[in-house]
């Protein structure tokens, strides 16, 4: 093997990595970024991106369809070809990292394509070649779908995320593993484009990592949209024949032409060399600091430190890491985790839920408002399903949890956002100007 040395090596060019490869550049570090995949992650190509502009135009039929008793008629037909030609176009360039590369580069970046792996401290081998790195490593390397282990899943063509954001056409029905955000948010985009839909979960409701208020209210919503939802479901065995996929759930039987798990998301840490490093190469994620190091001369950033799998937390922990190489004042480490799942309603929360502020032992008040009651959702009428729920710590008098659901939810999100990162008094909150009649006063109401 030869050797080549510089002072920092990232691994994983996903929104993070690239962002922190490109800033220590600028600053003058020689940095040499390493990718097996594409420039940009999951995001751009087969996430964040995509998702969206399949979810924007799933939601313009949608509101094209309500029209009807408010404004006139219209007639509405579905062309999933359009929003499979923009993915390809505007989004992902057909899968192709040239001008994402071209960014690195002209940062002053080294970038090498390959399988990144720790060979020791502050040494990364790729295709045969050690970079020694003075100042050290930064591992970026992202997650994958998790594939549960059901009797015969693995010998079916199934779809991950990737599989369903290439797709050039809508299937005529589809099973969906995972009632997540993921799941959650493309079996209704689907859904709107005439895909009939079943959705299996296996834990007690969907959307569980959120309030039980919110998940309610949207599988309130996805039932009378026509997708039929089952949860607290085992499934035993899955098969594929004559082009059918057949989910065996006990007594029950589901088919449809095409199957989706989306049933979360693992790290990509059992080939990354960690234990060269004396790192358990099974664990779930790595533990970091407030600077994302997970030891000298190693830090870790985006969704393999456990600390919220979104492109806006690896970008957060991208500059804390930048700060912490150069030596730069970090400022404390927002554990908010503001997220928003984009369906339509959009459920948008931050900070801790109800159960997770009272199992630490807060003394817990919820304030609580239902959006077709505010003044904007009685106008907004159709489609105005939403809540806005408040976790209070009453001992201190600061939210420290809140839920915003609704057709703006993730905008209306921002607010509390705030409220919650700089601890916001809730007499200056209710002692405030919300304006009418906008969605976010729904907030003033709940206090």
């Amino acid at each position: 093997m030869s050797e080549k040395t510089c002072d920092v090596v990232v691994i994983g060019a996903g929104p993070g990595g690239e962002a922190l490869a490109a800033k220590l550049s600028t600053e003058g570090l020689d940095v040499v970024c390493v990718e097996a995949e594409l420039v940009g992650g999951e995001c751009p190509y087969w996430g964040c991106i995509p998702s969206k502009m399949l979810i924007r135009a799933a939601n313009l039929l949608a509101e094209s369809r309500r029209v009807e008793g408010m404004a006139g008629s219209v007639s509405v037909r579905a062309d999933f070809s359009l929003v499979a030609k923009r993915i390809r176009e505007e989004a992902t360039d057909n899968w192709d990292d040239t001008v994402a590369v071209k960014r690195l580069t002209d940062a002053g970046v080294t970038f090498v394509r390959g399988h990144g792996r720790l060979v020791g401290d502050r040494k990364v081998d790729v295709n045969g070649v050690v970079y020694v790195a003075s100042k050290g490593v930064v591992l970026n390397t992202g997650t994958r779908s998790t594939v549960p282990p059901i009797d015969g899943l693995a010998d079916t063509p199934y779809w991950t995320n990737r599989e369903a954001l290439k797709t050039e056409t809508a299937p005529a029905s589809m099973i969906v593993i995972g009632g997540g955000a993921i799941g959650l948010e493309l079996a209704q985009a689907f859904s709107r484009f005439g895909t009939v839909i079943t959705l299996i979960e296996a834990g007690p409701r969907i959307l569980g990592p959120e309030e039980p208020e919110a998940s309610a209210m949207l599988e309130g919503v996805l039932i009378a949209e026509g997708l039929d939802i089952h949860t607290g479901v085992t499934i035993d065995h899955v098969e594929h024949h004559d082009s059918r996929f057949a989910l065996t759930c006990g007594d029950s039987i589901y088919e449809a032409s095409q199957l989706l798990v989306a049933a979360g998301r693992e790290s990509r840490l059992d080939d990354i060399g960690l234990d060269t490093v004396g790192l358990d190469p099974s664990a779930r994620f790595l533990d970091v600091d407030d600077s994302m190091r997970v030891k000298d001369g190693l830090w870790a950033i985006g969704d393999i430190v456990g600390r919220g799998a979104f492109t806006h937390v690896s970008m957060y922990q991208s500059a804390r890491a930048a700060n912490a190489i150069l030596g730069e004042e970090l400022g404390d480490y927002d554990f908010g985790l503001p997220r928003v799942t984009f369906t339509d309603p959009e459920v948008g929360a931050v900070g801790m839920t109800e159960k997770q502020a009272r199992d630490a032992g807060i003394n817990v008040k919820i304030g609580h408002a239902d959006i077709p009651e505010s003044s904007r959702g009685w106008i907004h009428k159709a489609g105005n399903d939403g809540l806005i729920k408040l976790v209070i710590d009453a001992d201190r008098d600061v939210l420290v949890g809140a839920t915003s659901a609704g057709p703006m939810g993730g905008e209306t999100l921002s607010a509390l956002a705030v409220a919650v990162r700089a601890a916001v008094p809730l007499a200056t909150l209710r002692n405030s100007l919300w304006a009418y009649p906008t969605f976010h006063r729904a907030i003033e109401t709940a206090l």
